[in-house]
């Protein structure tokens, strides 16, 4: 059984876990030890995904099978351009991942971007993540590259987006 819900700040704990499994598997081909915790220490430290969560900064959504949470997904209106939706993450683990999980996740956040009335859906991507063509085949393209420092490290994307 597979069920979707709007993550609360009680679920705090349970993102953070599921980052941790995730992130080791997904990014150590492309990033180093210690970029990987220095992002995971920065991006999903408890204290900011309960602010980020509380303060409506971004909306997350879990997503639970047979019970058991196996992914996530988070976005939120871009702050330059409000009629722009970002898709700040979405990820499974890595277990389940080519069992259309990631496809209901992002079906499901582009339903709740449609409902506020807006038709554009963006992320950005490491250039080097296989994710990449999961995205395109979901119908997303690629509209330029940004390089964006965090801390001492960078990310090397693709910013990529979908009219709904």
């Amino acid at each position: 059984m597979l069920a979707i819900k709007n993550a609360t700040e009680k679920d705090v704990s349970i993102i953070h876990e599921l980052a941790e499994s995730i992130w080791w598997d997904t990014y150590s081909p492309i990033l180093t030890k210690e970029q990987i915790r220095f992002m995971l220490d920065t991006i999903y430290d408890e204290e900011i995904l309960r602010q980020q969560i509380t303060n409506g900064e971004q909306s997350y959504v879990l997503l639970i099978e047979d019970d058991n949470p196996t992914g996530f997904a988070s976005y939120s209106p871009r702050k330059e351009n409000p009629d722009i939706y970002k898709l700040h993450k979405l990820y499974c683990l890595p277990q389940r991942q080519g069992k259309g999980l990631g496809k209901a996740l992002l079906i499901e956040v582009e339903k709740e971007v449609k409902a506020t009335g807006k038709k554009i859906l963006e992320l950005n991507v490491n250039k080097y993540n296989p994710a990449k063509t999961f995205y395109e085949k979901m119908g997303f393209e690629i509209i330029y590259e940004e390089d964006i420092p965090i801390g001492p490290y960078w990310m090397n994307d693709y910013v990529m987006r979908k009219e709904l």
